[in-house]
């Protein structure tokens, strides 16, 4: 079957079947995939004659990862960048130019992905960059596996982390995979220097109006009183009750936001969580816009 038969969740629900499948009959450890072997098994488990035969790590500057074809693209190499430090980051990064081998490979001569292009992972993104992402969070974090490690755990960043143990990702990729499929009203912040550098939403939020533009527009200061914005706050895994107007000045109704933070140095950035009821709203009467 041609790669252009496959979505991205068919095509890492394939995979997952034979993960599982695997796992069973050698009673292997299910978690975290091994991406360097399944890259490498990719071609055969699809029958296709254009195999991946080499990953590795490469000084690919200004890049995540990279997948090339030889000349008569007759095989495949796929790069990560050896100056990433951190084991999720670079699973990621594997799992993503794996899902443009399976996805796009007939649509591109090569491909070279930045660190944006690991998070771009709306829906309501049609391009390749998304599609590998979305393969990539199913393929190393299966959705009925993940809903059994949050269906009746308390939300907080020790859940996350947990996650993010069990799969061998970022905290910052686990979360995005809560905010997928959660009923919950909620929005990830990712911050810099004071100001959002991006921020994500849960649909419940979207639909309350919880969210922060922040593509093509100038950046948006951190509210002043909101724990991310201060700096003698390290972190709050387990959450702090903030009222509504920090963080959503124009809100319906006078509600309370629970916000955790989490101070990453190594990157510079701080990732902040909101927690909204999942009644209120976050916007003003639609009469006023």
């Amino acid at each position: 079957m041609s790669s252009e038969a496959w979505t991205p969740t068919r095509a890492a629900f394939r995979l997952t079947t034979q993960l599982n499948v695997f796992a069973e009959y050698h009673g292997a450890q299910r978690f975290p995939v091994d991406v360097m072997m399944l890259a490498r098994e990719a071609a055969n488990l699809f029958s296709w004659s254009d195999p991946i035969t080499e990953v590795k790590s490469a000084d690919i500057d200004r890049f995540e990862g990279a997948l090339f074809p030889n000349e008569d693209r007759t095989k495949w190499m796929l790069l990560y960048n050896e100056a990433l430090t951190s084991s999720g980051r670079i699973r990621f990064t594997q799992a993503h130019e794996l899902g443009h081998y399976i996805l796009h490979r007939m649509e591109r001569d090569a491909f070279q992905c930045t660190d944006g292009d690991m998070l771009d992972w709306s829906p309501d993104e049609k391009n390749i960059e998304s599609e590998s992402d979305t393969f990539a969070s199913y393929l190393l974090m299966p959705l009925d596996d993940y809903r059994v490690q949050t269906r009746t755990a308390p939300i907080d960043l020790d859940l996350f982390s947990h996650c993010a143990d069990r799969y061998g990702v970022s905290l910052t990729a686990s979360i995005l995979k809560w905010l997928e499929h959660t009923e919950e009203s909620a929005v990830f912040v990712m911050s810099r220097d004071g100001f959002i550098d991006w921020a994500w939403s849960s649909q419940p939020a979207m639909r309350a109006g919880a969210y922060f533009q922040t593509r093509n527009r100038p950046p948006i200061p951190l509210p002043a009183q909101s724990l991310a914005a201060d700096d003698r706050i390290e972190q709050e895994k387990t959450g702090r009750a903030i009222g509504s107007n920090v963080w959503f000045p124009k809100a319906e109704e006078r509600f309370h936001v629970r916000e955790f933070k989490l101070r990453a140095d190594q990157y510079d950035s701080t990732l902040t969580l909101l927690l909204l009821p999942r009644s209120a709203k976050a916007w003003a009467p639609w009469q006023e816009h």
